[in-house]
């Protein structure tokens, strides 16, 4: 997505996140497929202890990940003022490489929407620590319609 299409979309119309749940600090590059984004570990952050943040919190930060992109998606086809309730999101898979996340740690996380019917989605993302591969995490995400409530 270019940047100028960005310029007045902000992460709370995206994401239904707020507060100490809102993960993500920064959109790095995002298309209809896709996201890239950065998370700074705080000590405020969910999951925390005393010297660092548990690694399932990778999952949280990969599902926000993919609801940047899917986010967008809904953005550009039901416009800004549209239902953010969400997706609901199920763990395919996860897999961690590291027993913590320090603080102050700034996590790289990329999505990728890797199968799509209707409105379920496969989304497979990769977690990185200073360039290095930190954690694995395949989404199954569903989007109830309005008309299904």
């Amino acid at each position: 997505m270019p940047t100028d299409e960005l310029s007045h979309i902000g992460l709370t119309d995206i994401l239904p996140h707020r507060g100490t749940m809102l993960l993500i600090d920064d959109i790095v590059e995002v298309d209809k497929e896709s996201a890239l984004v950065s998370s700074r570990i705080g000590k405020n952050s969910p999951l925390s202890g005393k010297s660092g943040v548990q690694p399932l919190l990778m999952v949280e930060l990969a599902a926000q990940a993919a609801g940047v992109c899917n986010g967008l998606d809904r953005i550009r086809s039901k416009g800004l003022d549209s239902d953010q309730s969400g997706w609901l999101v199920g763990v395919k898979r996860a897999q961690f490489y590291v027993e913590l996340l320090p603080f102050g740690s700034v996590i790289v996380t990329r999505s990728e929407n890797r199968h799509s019917f209707g409105n379920l989605r496969e989304v497979f993302c990769s977690l990185s620590m200073d360039e290095k591969l930190i954690g694995e995490v395949t989404l199954q995400l569903f989007q109830v319609e309005d008309e299904d409530i």
